[in-house]
């Protein structure tokens, strides 16, 4: 069952997509929760399943299998209309070319101010704060066109963080940016986070993964490790995830142990080991 206090929730959820080479598994049964006022970074390889597993959160795009649960309500086969008014008033998303996520015609202070008129939201950020908490009011009369690169990721960041929603969701926020404004970046999330809006994001981003409190390692479309931004990226250190069917994914640098891929299994004192099996003899 999903944390009754969680955000959101993902249990067992598959995505597959169909392509002219056959079908390709984005995610291969995802289990997790999001707790209000959490901080998750989704890390791994490109084409591990990040950007789907994001999508999927934010109502983007809908699971093949599984269950989604936001905001106490089991929304996997919810009709559009209701995804439609959740993503206006709930769910906030920053996508990776953040040019897609911002009204053109308008400047930068207008698009904050646009953003909260079709939240319909009150309380938290209002559009001029969010525009200096990520460092634009001396852009304020810019339109998206005439802003830098870093600065329309900053801008995107801003809309999705003004009268902050329910749930932020934002894909590689960083990934563009100095380390000032990368800081900036996160220490705007950090604020919207007390207030106790969910946040989740995806990162290569070894800045945001250091330092945000909780690390989701995503690969070939399975958790297999999560750990806290401020332990060291060591694989060993992490603790892996087993999902609803009892299945563990092992890091790289365990699986080398495993060159023929399989394990002998014991429980040993109460603890699992895993070992190589030994060769047969000839």
């Amino acid at each position: 069952m999903t944390n009754e206090t969680s955000t959101a929730g993902l249990r067992n959820v598959v995505r597959i997509y169909r392509a002219v080479s056959g079908e390709v598994h984005a995610l291969r049964g995802v289990d997790v929760d999001f707790p209000p006022g959490g901080i998750t970074a989704i890390a791994g390889p490109s084409g591990g399943g990040k950007s789907t597993l994001l999508s999927i959160l934010a109502l983007r795009d809908r699971a093949s299998a599984g269950t989604v649960t936001l905001f106490g309500t089991d929304v996997t086969e919810a009709r559009d209309s209701t995804l439609k008014r959740l993503r206006r008033s709930s769910i906030a998303w920053v996508p990776q070319r953040p040019t897609h996520g911002l009204f053109p015609h308008l400047t930068a202070i207008e698009n904050l101010y646009q953003t909260a008129q079709i939240r319909g939201r009150t309380g938290g950020l209002e559009p001029v704060a969010a525009l200096d908490l990520l460092g634009l009011t001396h852009r304020a009369d810019a339109p998206p066109s005439r802003l830098s690169g870093g600065e329309q990721q900053r801008l995107a960041v801003a809309a999705a963080l003004t009268h902050a929603p329910d749930l932020v969701v934002a894909d590689e926020p960083t990934a563009e940016l100095d380390d000032g404004n990368a800081e900036r970046v996160l220490q705007a999330l950090t604020k919207v986070a007390a207030q106790g809006t969910t946040c989740v994001l995806s990162s290569h981003d070894p800045r945001a993964l250091r330092r945000l409190p909780r690390v989701l390692h995503l690969r070939h479309g399975v958790l297999s490790a999560e750990r806290s931004g401020s332990e060291p990226a060591e694989p060993r250190q992490a603790d892996a995830v087993i999902d609803s069917a009892g299945r563990i994914q092992l890091s790289p640098e365990a699986l080398k142990l495993f060159p023929a891929r399989r394990a002998r299994m014991q429980i040993v004192d109460g603890q699992v080991v895993l070992k190589a099996p030994e060769e047969n003899p000839c």
